[in-house]
């Protein structure tokens, strides 16, 4: 008596049998609802966008570049994290610099002259990435701290219980 094998059965290669017609009609159907759905957005084109806003978010940890067009959408970013430090290095003032240099130049190549400056955090490397924005070849328009400062600060603790 011959064994019987699943159709498109290799006995060789020992591989899955083939897929039916039943299976490539599902895989069809699929197909065909997603058809009417956008699948890929298209990159947008930011070009020839000569002043913009640079936000440096210093903190202890980290620094942060965020260059933004005049409305607020970000064109570009770095951090010092994705420049390549690791660990407390992050928070150097050195680490600042090279992440302002590298979002810098990313930004010139969407056509960034000039900048505003926003710097927002506590942390070492705030003169330095600016100072980075400007070594890379940006001229500067204006520099503002919008570091968050509370008025009344916030609610004392209880009082102790002894």
């Amino acid at each position: 008596m011959a064994e019987q094998k699943p159709k498109g059965y290799d006995k060789e290669s020992k591989a899955r049998p083939t897929t039916s017609a039943s299976d490539a009609d599902i895989k069809a159907g699929a197909a065909n609802a997603t058809a009417g759905r956008a699948v890929s957005r298209k990159k947008k084109a930011w070009k020839n966008i000569t002043i913009a806003k640079a936000y440096i978010q210093s903190s202890f940890n980290n620094t942060i570049v965020s260059i933004t067009d005049e409305s607020g959408n970000v064109i570009v970013w770095a951090t010092a994290g994705g420049s390549g430090f690791k660990g407390t290095k992050k928070g150097t003032p050195f680490a600042a610099q090279v992440t302002a240099d590298i979002a810098a130049k990313k930004a010139i190549e969407y056509g960034v002259k000039q900048v505003h400056v926003m710097v927002k955090g506590p942390g070492s490397g705030r003169e330095t990435a600016i100072r980075g924005l400007q070594g890379a070849g940006l001229s500067i328009l204006s520099i503002r701290d919008i570091t968050p400062i509370p008025h009344d600060g916030c609610r004392a603790p209880k009082p102790r219980r002894v």
